[in-house]
């Protein structure tokens, strides 16, 4: 008998968490884990093994929804109960649970009850489905005094369960966002920014080293806004020196900057502290002001292209990443004309590129000048053209250049990882005829020998 559920050897005990979207995605599912795992549920790794299968669903973007709604309807198939978590079960409640009857459908403020709700579900108690809410309705903006689960869907210092083992971990900065652009929907179902205590991300950085991890990714919806809740918009920019005298960590890494938000001294931090990636994940989304006006957001391409120069003034090898909304309501054919101009201009390292569809609840659905899907999809396509070329030349730029790289894995003599401007969502380095005795999460120099589309091949470096 457990003393924290009372389950009995042969009540359900075993569950199948399944994760989908974004690195905060998997720090969530990590924390619910951790709830499960003190309540005597024990985590596996195959639906077919389980009692109950979880799904931390996203509800970002269209495809984004049909791969949860996908996924959720394969794990009723195995005739497991399943419990929908996540942002589309947040955003959507009742609306999922009707379409989805056989799935338990739960909200963020389930999270501290998380066992119990399994439970329920595999003896076939009903759960009223989570009725969505504004949150950005409910949450202080104003510095506050937070201590443990403070407020639903946010934690400040909740434990994790690595689900996935491998050198390189997300550690999640902050959640929710302030921010309005028309197309984002997050604000609603995610709530106002809220930041962690600089000491609890801290502590969870030093613990998931001491468990192995040489790089640590800090995620967010906004890292640039961190600290302002917490009277500190430089907050980050301290937090990184700090982070970076952890003993055994290789590298830190920070997602998702908004460059309206980028000032001199975080650049300073990301460009020169020891440790810290020389990386730089820039949310630009277009490059055409008019198109960024309509967005809610700032700049155009002249001061992204300044303050790329500023980045590479001060790390000239810094990998710079971006994504890129295409036909947007009101794009013309002159604004991609800008779009691309900016892309070839800006040489970034890794460009996502993302053809515009409506956002339930979203401003820009009330847009006058939709562009129709089919230009759209000719836009899209054409913009993706050029972001592959850019990509490619960047990468083979780097020829001849020396790198450092994180081992991540490997098949035979082949290894594969990055190298220090390359995220975990951007492109590899291979190394092929690697030592038998190279380890995952052993970070090693190598000198670029040539390139393989975006992802590049090296040998050791010589010693």
């Amino acid at each position: 008998m457990s003393a924290a559920t009372g389950q009995s050897q042969s009540d359900a005990t075993k569950v199948n968490v399944v994760t989908l979207g974004c690195a905060r995605n998997e720090v969530d599912s990590e924390e619910l884990a951790a709830r499960l795992d003190s309540d005597g549920w024990r985590l596996v790794a195959d639906a077919e093994d389980a009692d109950v299968i979880m799904v931390n669903t996203c509800g970002f973007i269209e495809q984004a929804k049909r791969d949860s709604i996908e996924t959720l309807l394969a794990a009723g198939a195995t005739g497991r109960p399943v419990v929908a978590v996540g942002c589309l079960a947040e955003r959507y409640g009742s609306e999922l649970a009707h379409e989805l009857p056989e799935a338990t459908v739960l909200g963020f403020d389930d999270y501290s009850e998380i066992s119990s709700r399994l439970r329920d579900a595999y003896h076939g108690v009903s759960h009223e489905a989570h009725r969505p809410t504004d949150r950005r309705l409910m949450l202080p903006l104003a510095p506050v005094e937070r201590s443990g689960d403070h407020t639903p869907g946010h934690s400040n210092s909740t434990a994790r369960r690595l689900l996935h083992a491998g050198p390189s971990q997300p550690v999640k900065l902050a959640s929710g966002c302030d921010r309005r652009c028309s197309f984002c929907a997050i604000p609603r179902f995610r709530g106002a920014f809220v930041s962690r205590r600089p000491t609890d991300v801290f502590s969870e950085v030093a613990e998931l080293v001491d468990q192995g991890v040489k790089e640590v990714v800090l995620v967010s919806e906004n890292s640039t806004s961190y600290g302002k809740d917490l009277g500190d918009i430089r907050l980050l920019d301290t937090l990184l020196p700090q982070l970076g005298e952890i003993p055994g960590l290789e590298w830190i890494r920070v997602s998702y900057l908004q460059p309206a938000e980028v000032r001199p001294s975080l650049v300073a931090a990301l460009a020169t502290t020891p440790s810290v990636a020389r990386y730089f994940d820039l949310s630009f989304q277009h490059a055409s002001g008019p198109v960024l006006r309509r967005m809610r957001r700032f700049g155009d391409a002249d001061s992204f292209l300044t303050l790329i120069d500023h980045i590479r003034d001060l790390a000239p090898d810094a990998g710079i990443r971006s994504n890129f909304i295409v036909g947007f309501p009101g794009e013309t054919e002159a604004d991609v004309a800008i779009l691309e101009e900016f892309l070839i201009a800006a040489e970034l390292d890794a460009i996502g590129v993302f053809g515009y569809s409506d956002e339930d609840g979203t401003e820009a659905v009330d847009l006058p000048d939709h562009v129709p899907a089919h230009i759209v999809e000719e836009r899209l396509a054409t913009i993706s053209r050029v972001a592959e070329a850019v990509m490619e030349q960047r990468a083979e730029a780097r020829v001849g250049r020396p790198g450092r790289l994180l081992v991540e894995g490997r098949q035979g003599r082949l290894v594969e990882g990055r190298c220090e401007h390359q995220g975990p969502e951007d492109a590899s380095t291979l190394l092929p005829d690697a030592p038998a005795q190279l380890a995952v999460g052993e970070v090693v120099d190598v000198t670029i020998v040539a390139t393989d589309g975006v992802d590049l091949i090296a040998r050791l470096a010589a010693t």
